[in-house]
């Protein structure tokens, strides 16, 4: 493999215990390159080695899934072009998550529309992207192709700076990874409390209960696999809010160097946020299908 660049991803990931139901969607996914068909951006805070489309269904397979929602990864910047091969090489078992140049034009939006985009994505990592610029941000949501939604990704730490950016968002919002609220505070800790709160200001704003390998990662005595502190943290909003919450491995785990999770552990997460049948349907499937594959 090319020196310096990152293997993120796990290489023998376990079969889960857990079995998902029949047409469960993976709704937090992504693709790297290949490096020579679909270059990584000059902006890239990261350069990972190719972790693609063919892996990535060889990997659905391997939990038990059916479907995937492609998420465009920052070291793409905003060349789609990879996550719409992954897509069309799906046989239609993928859609995808954008990001775009907020001076993109309509025709371009219908293209990827028509590629299988449903949704644009808005990254607020300072760590990951140079520039997020709230007015321009708002420009494009307003402009999004009918049935799309925006993609919110930031830390718990600016949700208060970012929480007028998200009331005028004029079309629904789903918020990766819940905002990355420090879940060692538990489920009423500050962060969690924070994030209650903005699922309770409008109806239409969904989540990702995903990444407890960033989330729950090992500390001095605490955190790591197999994630007791998500666990704990994350139920009690999944049964509060079972219609809004979705759910995906991560892989091939962005920028990821050290304690890589086995995707295999990841899926058997799942009965531990969602107990039962009816939560685990609308988690895998009744709720991704209703944003990704409504038409």
């Amino acid at each position: 493999m090319s020196t310096g660049r990152i293997v993120s991803w796990h290489a023998d990931p376990s079969v889960p215990r857990f079995v998902p139901p029949a047409g469960a969607i993976d709704a937090h996914c992504h693709v790297f390159g290949p490096m020579a068909r679909f270059p990584f951006s000059a902006r890239a805070k990261y350069l990972p080695e190719d972790a693609s489309a063919e892996m990535l269904f060889a990997l659905r397979d391997r939990l038990g899934f059916a479907r995937n929602v492609i998420v465009q990864a920052s070291c793409h910047g905003t060349d789609n072009a990879a996550t719409l091969d992954a897509i069309a090489r799906s046989q239609g078992r993928a859609r995808g998550v954008a990001v775009v140049d907020p001076a993109i034009s309509e025709d371009d939006l219908a293209a990827l529309h028509a590629g299988g985009i449903r949704a644009v994505r808005f990254n607020f990592l300072k760590r990951l992207v140079d520039d997020a610029p709230q007015d321009k941000f708002l420009d494009v949501a307003r402009r999004l192709p009918a049935g799309w939604h925006v993609v919110i990704y930031f830390e718990a730490d600016i949700l208060a700076e970012l929480r007028g950016f998200i009331d005028a968002l004029p079309v629904p919002v789903v918020v990766d990874h819940m905002g990355r609220p420090d879940v060692a505070q538990g489920p009423h800790g500050a962060d969690m409390t924070a994030f209650r709160a903005l699922l309770g200001s409008r109806p239409d704003i969904w989540f990702k209960a995903t990444c407890p390998d960033r989330l729950d990662m090992r500390r001095a005595g605490a955190g790591g696999d197999p994630w007791d502190g998500f666990a704990t943290a994350v139920a009690p909003l999944v049964a509060d809010y079972p219609d809004r919450a979705l759910w995906g491995t991560d892989w091939p785990h962005p920028n990821m160097e050290q304690a890589i999770p086995d995707d295999g552990h990841l899926v058997d997460m799942i009965p531990r946020i969602a107990p039962t049948a009816e939560l685990q349907h609308k988690l895998l499937i009744a709720n991704p299908e209703a944003l990704y594959w409504a038409d």
